[in-house]
């Protein structure tokens, strides 16, 4: 039975992924080898294949005020509270938690970046295998009560929503909380939505439906703008290429420019 209400907030930080960079040089011992060398056709490192998202949008405003208001009730902040990156461009999170009463939400927006690498692959791929990451994260631990994974459809390109339940310890008392967890792939971001709601002094605990369908919907509304914010990034990119002067321009994809060590 839950006993006593706990305003602990719970910060989540981003992972965060090391690229593997790889030099390539080479040597001529003679000047005939040299000469061949000059005949033969230049060898090239293979490019990186262009990505969808050469940035991250600040994850605070990616959820609107009506919709705060009505899954996390009484959010303080109401705009939301920036987590700690490391690296903004890669990785980024916000939070918000309420205490309505009785009744407690907490919903946590993370985004997490990948840049194509060709030596570990490319950056839809490398966020393919972030999104099932997070996926087993919830469904590989025991403290998590019967995990159940569904895809959620017309999501991004690829979307999984897992409901499970967890009993976490707050100054020596144990509370019952109902969790969902989104995980969302667009192009080379992956969205994770975080949601938990719980009932202390004796209210009810949220229903499992109400949890999936605040958090599904959050994950929506959090792709449509993501993703809107990719589109502009490509219009500006097309924008640099037609101000350049005798030079390709930028497929607003990251470029050769960017420094490998952005996802990290």
């Amino acid at each position: 039975m839950v006993r006593k209400a706990s305003r602990r907030v719970v910060r989540l930080t981003a992972l965060a992924a090391v690229p593997v960079l790889l030099a390539v040089g080479c040597s001529s011992s003679s000047d005939d080898s040299a000469s061949e060398e000059d005949n033969a056709p230049a060898s090239e490192a293979p490019s990186p294949e262009p990505v969808r998202f050469a940035e991250l949008p600040e994850p605070c405003s990616l959820v609107g005020g009506d919709t705060i208001g009505d899954v996390v009730p009484e959010a303080d902040p109401e705009d939301g509270a920036a987590l700690e990156s490391s690296n903004t461009s890669a990785s980024a999170a916000c939070l918000w938690n309420g205490l309505d009463e009785y009744q407690f939400r907490s919903l946590t927006v993370s985004l997490r970046r990948f840049d194509s690498d060709p030596a570990v692959g490319s950056g839809d791929e490398r966020a393919g295998a972030y999104l099932q990451q997070m996926v087993e994260e919830v469904t590989g631990d025991e403290a998590n009560h019967e995990p159940a994974a569904e895809e959620l459809p017309e999501t991004g390109d690829e979307a999984v929503s897992i409901a499970y339940a967890v009993t976490k310890e707050a100054d020596g008392d144990e509370h019952d909380y109902r969790q969902q967890r989104v995980v969302v792939r667009t192009g080379n971001a992956v969205v994770t939505v975080d949601y938990s709601g719980a009932g202390f002094q004796g209210d009810d605990l949220p229903g499992a439906g109400g949890i999936k369908e605040a958090a599904d919907l959050t994950a929506q509304e959090v792709v449509t703008n993501l993703e809107a914010s990719g589109a502009d990034q490509s219009e500006d990119g097309a924008d640099d290429e037609d101000g350049a002067d005798g030079s390709e321009g930028s497929d607003g994809s990251g470029s050769e420019d960017e420094d490998p060590k952005g996802d990290s």
